[in-house]
C-alpha cells in the first residue's frame, strides 16, 4: 500500500487513494488523458501494488506500453452455481492433497470475498402455461440438484468469504447489477472502485455501472479467490463514440443485436470497450446493461460506461443506501470517474455508431451477431409462405418461445413493453399457437412485483408467459422436456423446429435438442412469435390473427408507444420494491464455523460431485509434447458449447450412456452444466455437442461431393476408424496417447467454460494450435497445463494440408510470446517444420503453466510456505 497518496475524501468519513496526484507525478497532466478503464487500473496499482513496481507499471498506462505485466487485485468474485460450485469442488479437492502432504487443509479458503449465486440448475420442465409452473420447477430443481445442494450447504460454512445466495431468487448478474455492486467499495476507512472478476462470461454487465467486471474462466477466478493477483498487460482500451437516438419502437435489445454485429466486424477480440458521446444520455441504465451484458457475443473483455447521473438515477431507483448513492458521486466526481471528467480522455482507436440508425432486429439462427432486421426476414429466407395442413404443426415451427436471461429482463422497458403487447394482443383475442412452450423467468423478483403493480403479470399469463423460474433457464440450454406428443410429432415428420428467445446465446444446439435453430429477440418479439407459432412469419407484415370484427392484426396493431412505456415504467418501477426483495435475500448470513470437517465427506455413487483428479495419474505426470496424435482438426468459430455443451443429457450420448449405468432414471439425466463437479459424468461431454464438425471425419453429400460429417465424432489413428468422439478419447486413454487439437480462427468463443478446458485435458490433450483464441478459453487452457500456440499470420490448417493423420513434435522455449516450433509428420513420413506463437501471454501465466495448472501452483506454493 503506498500510503504517501492516501488522503481524506471531502465530504465523506472516508479516505482516497490520489491516483492523479500519484500519475501527474510521473508525467504532468497524463491522468487527465486516460481513459475509464486506465484510470480504474492506475488506483488499483496505487492502492495495492509494492511501492517497488508502482512507477514502472504505472508507465504501462501513462506512455500506453505493453511489453510489461502488472497486478490487479480484483475486490470480490462472483459466481454462478455450475462454475461457482466446480471452482469449490476444485478447492475441496486441494484441500485433500493439502492433507496428504502434511499441510493444514482449513487454511485452504477464498481470501477475496466471493459471492455464489445459485441461479443455472433450473429446467422448465413445466412452461409459463401451468399456474403452478415455478412450484413443480422448483421441487424438481431441488430433487435433482440434492448432491449438488448438500455440497453448496457445506461450502458456506466450511470456507471463509464465501456468501451464497439459494436458488430461486434470480440470476447472478442481474443480483449483481441490482444489488451486490456498491460502484465504490469501503474497506478499512478507504473508499475505491468496486472491481471483480466472475465466473461467466456475461459478467461484464454491470460494467453499465462504471464498474470494471470481466468474465473470466472457473480456474482463473480460484487464482483470485486465493489470493493470487490477476497479472495483466495494458489491454487494448477502444473509445465507441455513440451517437443519434434510437427511433420511436426500438428496444435496446434492437440496440445491442446491431451493436453486436458492429462490433465482431471491427475485431475488438479481448479489447476493453468505453461507451461515451450524446448517444449515451439516450440509454437508460437498463439499456446500457443490455448492452454490456452481450460483450462476450462481441469478443470483447469489458463493455465500460461512465458513471454520470443516469448510474446515480439508477442506485435510487434500485433502492440503494441514500448514503452509498451518495459515496458514489462524491468519489466520482472528486477521483475523475464522472462522464464530465473523461471529456479528455484519449483513446488509440475510435469507433462511431449512430443509434438513430437501428431498426427492428433478430439475431440468428445460430450466432447472437448474426443480425436479421425484422424488415428484411423474406428477402434473407428466413420468413415465407408455407402451406400447412390443419392440425399439424408448420415448418419452422416455434417450439419455444422464452422471455429469459438477465440480458433482458433486467431492463424494465423491454419488460414492460413485453407486458403491454401481450395486454394489447389479449384485448384482440389473439393467442399462443398450442405448440409453442411459453415461459416468463426474469432474473431478479423485482420484475414479478413490477409487472403485478402494473396490472401486466396476469396478461403475460393469459398468453402462457406465466413466471416459472427466478433463474437462467433457456438461454443456458435448460429449456426442459416438450410434450410427448409434440415431440413424437417433430421427430416423425423430421420437421424443421426453432427457438426464439430473449436471451444471449443461440448456438446449435443450445437451447433445446429437438430446435434446430435458435433466433435471438426482444421480450415483446418473443411474445409476438408466440402468436405467430413459427419463424417463417414475417413479423412485420403477416397476419397474427383476426379481431372479433373479422379485421386482420399484424405487429403494428399490437406494439405499445414509447411514451406509454415510459409512463408504465415511472409509475410501476419503484425503489421499495428491489428493498423487499433484497433486503431479506442479503440479511441471511451464514458464518463460517470452525467446528465444521474442512475436508468433505465425498459421496461415491455421486454423478454430481466427485474429488477431482488433478493431482493423480496422467496429470501428474510430464507433459511429452512428442508423438502426439490429433483429437480434432476443426474450423472457426469453435465455442465453448463445440467444447463441452451445456444442454440436456440425451439417453444415446456418452454421458447419457454412463448415467444409465450409474442407475439414474433418464427423466433425471439433467444437464451436462450440472453434473460438472464429477469429473467422470463432465469429461463425457467433451466434444460431445451434436452439431460438430470435426475435419476428419467425411462422407458423400447428396450431390456426389466429399464433405465434412457432422457429429461427435473423429477417427483413431493410426487405424483411420470412425468412432463416436468419447470412445476415442477412451482409447486413446488407455493407450496413453498425448493428443493436440488444431482449429481455426476465434477457438473457444463462448461462455467462459472450465470444462472445455478441463475436459481437453483429461483426455490427453497437451497442446492446441489455432489461428486464434478468445481471451477467457486460452486463459483456461493454461490453467490446466495445456499450451495455446497460434499460427503466424496468414497461416492455417490448410496452409499445410493437415488431415488428421499425422503426427506432432513441439519444440521450443515455452515463454510469453516466444516463436516455438511444431514439427509435423506425415503418414508417408514426409517431415515439416511449422513456427508458431507461444499464446502464453504473461509471467504469471508461465508460472501456473510450468506447474501443471492453477490449482497445481497453488498446492505447490502453499506447501513451500506452510510444510517445508
Amino acid at each position: 500500500m503506498n500510503t504517501d497518496y492516501r488522503k481524506p475524501l471531502p465530504g465523506s468519513n472516508l479516505d482516497y487513494f490520489d491516483t492523479q496526484a500519484a500519475v501527474d507525478a510521473i508525467t504532468p497532466g497524463a491522468y487527465a488523458t486516460l481513459p475509464y478503464t486506465s484510470r480504474v487500473l492506475a488506483e488499483n496499482l496505487v492502492r495495492r501494488c509494492a511501492p517497488e513496481l508502482l512507477t514502472d507499471s504505472l508507465k504501462q498506462l501513462i506512455e500506453r506500453k505493453r511489453d510489461l505485466d502488472f497486478p490487479w487485485f480484483p475486490a470480490r468474485v462472483v459466481c454462478h452455481d455450475i462454475l461457482g460450485q466446480t471452482a469449490l469442488v476444485d478447492l475441496a479437492g486441494l484441500r485433500d492433497a493439502i492433507a496428504e502432504k502434511g499441510g493444514d487443509p482449513s487454511k485452504v479458503n477464498p481470501v477475496v470475498p466471493t459471492q455464489l449465486v445459485v441461479d443455472h440448475s433450473l429446467a422448465v420442465e413445466h412452461g409459463g402455461f401451468d399456474k403452478d409452473a415455478f412450484e413443480k420447477n422448483r421441487a424438481i430443481e431441488d430433487r435433482r440438484n440434492e448432491d449438488r445442494f448438500h455440497f453448496i450447504q457445506w461450502t458456506k460454512t466450511s470456507f471463509k468469504n464465501v456468501d451464497v445466495i439459494p436458488s430461486g431468487n434470480g440470476i447472478l448478474h442481474q443480483i449483481n447489477l441490482e444489488r451486490m455492486s456498491p460502484v465504490v467499495q469501503k474497506l478499512n476507512g478507504v473508499a475505491f472502485p468496486d472491481t471483480l472478476v466472475g465466473t461467466d462470461s456475461h459478467t461484464p454487465m454491470v460494467d453499465a455501472l462504471g464498474v470494471m467486471s470481466i468474465g473470466v474462466g472457473g480456474l482463473e477466478a480460484e487464482s483470485v479467490m486465493l489470493g493470487r493477483a490477476s497479472y495483466m498487460r495494458l489491454p487494448d482500451i477502444i473509445g465507441v463514440e455513440l451517437t443519434g437516438r434510437p427511433q420511436p419502437g426500438i428496444t435496446a435489445t434492437d440496440v445491442v443485436l446491431a451493436l453486436t454485429e458492429f462490433l465482431r466486424k471491427e475485431k475488438v477480440v479481448s479489447s476493453y470497450l468505453e461507451f461515451y458521446g450524446e448517444g449515451t444520455k439516450h440509454l437508460t441504465l437498463g439499456d446500457r446493461a443490455t448492452i454490456s451484458n452481450m460483450t462476450p457475443e462481441y469478443g470483447a473483455t469489458a463493455a465500460m460506461f461512465y458513471i454520470d447521473r443516469q448510474t446515480i438515477d439508477y442506485l435510487t431507483l434500485t433502492g440503494r443506501d441514500d448514503e452509498q448513492v451518495k459515496l458514489v458521486e462524491t468519489y466520482a466526481k472528486h477521483t475523475g470517474l464522472w462522464a464530465d471528467s473523461l471529456e479528455t480522455a484519449e483513446y488509440e482507436r475510435v469507433l462511431n455508431f449512430d443509434l438513430s440508425t437501428i431498426g427492428r432486429n433478430i439475431a440468428g439462427p445460430s450466432n447472437p451477431h448474426s443480425r436479421v432486421p425484422t424488415s428484411e426476414l423474406a428477402a434473407r429466407g428466413i420468413s415465407g409462405v408455407v402451406e400447412n395442413e390443419e392440425g399439424k404443426m408448420p415448418d419452422g415451427a416455434v417450439i419455444i418461445a422464452a422471455i429469459t436471461s438477465c440480458t433482458n429482463t433486467s431492463n424494465p422497458r423491454n419488460m414492460v413493453a413485453a407486458g403491454l403487447i401481450a395486454r394489447n394482443a389479449n384485448k384482440l383475442g389473439l393467442t399462443r399457437k398450442p405448440w409453442v412452450k411459453s415461459s416468463l423467468a426474469p432474473g431478479s423478483k423485482a420484475v414479478q412485483l413490477y409487472l403485478e403493480d402494473a396490472n401486466l403479470l396476469p396478461e403475460l399469463e393469459q398468453l402462457g408467459f406465466g413466471v416459472v423460474a427466478f433463474a437462467c433457464t433457456s438461454c443456458n440450454g435448460m429449456s426442459g422436456a416438450l410434450d410427448p406428443v409434440i415431440q413424437k410429432e417433430i421427430t416423425d415428420r423430421d420437421l424443421y423446429t426453432t427457438a426464439v428467445l430473449s436471451g444471449n446465446r443461440n448456438f446449435d444446439g443450445r437451447i433445446h435438442p429437438h430446435a434446430n435453430q435458435a433466433f435471438l429477440a426482444s421480450p415483446p418479439l418473443v411474445v409476438a412469435y408466440a402468436i405467430a407459432g413459427t419463424i417463417r412469419f414475417d413479423i412485420e407484415r403477416d397476419i397474427l390473427g383476426l379481431d372479433a370484427n373479422g379485421n386482420p392484426v399484424t405487429l403494428k396493431d399490437i406494439w405499445p408507444a414509447d411514451e406509454e412505456i415510459d409512463a408504465v415504467v415511472k409509475a410501476s418501477v419503484k425503489p421499495e420494491q428491489f428493498r423487499k426483495v433484497y433486503e431479506p435475500m442479503f440479511d441471511l448470513k451464514v458464518e463460517y464455523g470452525e467446528h465444521i470437517n474442512p475436508q468433505y465427506d465425498w459421496r461415491p455413487q455421486s454423478t454430481y460431485i466427485r474429488r477431482p483428479p488433478y493431482w493423480e495419474g496422467a496429470l501428474a505426470g510430464e507433459r511429452s509434447m512428442k508423438g502426439l496424435r490429433p483429437l480434432a482438426v476443426l474450423g472457426d468459430n469453435i465455442t465453448t458449447d463445440h467444447l463441452s455443451p451445456s444442454n440436456a443429457i440425451q439417453l444415446d450420448s456418452a454421458a447419457g450412456s454412463y448415467l444409465h449405468k450409474m442407475g439414474l432414471p433418464e427423466e433425471d439425466f439433467n444437464s451436462y452444466a450440472t453434473h460438472r463437479g464429477d469429473h467422470l459424468t463432465a469429461q463425457r461431454a467433451t466434444f460431445a455437442n451434436p452439431k460438430l464438425f470435426n475435419e476428419m471425419v467425411h462422407e458423400v453429400g447428396s450431390d456426389g461431393q466429399n464433405k465434412v460429417k457432422q457429429g461427435s465424432l473423429t477417427r483413431l489413428e493410426p487405424e483411420g476408424t470412425e468412432m463416436r468422439m468419447w470412445e476415442a478419447i477412451e482409447t486413446y486413454m488407455e493407450r496413453k496417447q498425448p493428443l493436440i487439437i488444431i482449429a481455426g480462427a476465434d477457438y473457444g468463443q463462448g461462455s467462459s467454460r472450465d470444462w472445455a478446458a478441463k475436459g481437453v485435458r483429461l483426455a490427453g490433450v497437451e497442446v492446441i494450435v489455432a489461428e486464434g483464441f478468445e481471451r477467457i478459453h486460452r486463459t483456461n487452457l493454461i490453467g490446466m497445463g495445456v499450451l495455446p500456440l497460434e499460427f503466424m499470420p496468414g497461416e492455417n490448417r490448410h496452409t499445410y494440408h493437415i488431415d488428421g493423420s499425422e503426427t506432432y513434435d513441439v519444440l521450443g522455449e515455452r515463454s510469453p510470446g516466444a516463436t516455438m516450433t511444431v514439427n509435423i509428420t506425415r503418414k508417408n513420413g514426409e517431415q515439416i517444420s511449422v513456427p508458431v506463437k507461444c499464446r502464453i501471454d504473461t509471467q504469471e501465466e508461465s508460472s501456473i503453466y510450468e506447474a501443471g495448472g492453477v490449482l497445481q501452483r497453488f498446492a505447490q506454493d502453499f506447501l513451500e510456505a506452510t510444510v517445508g
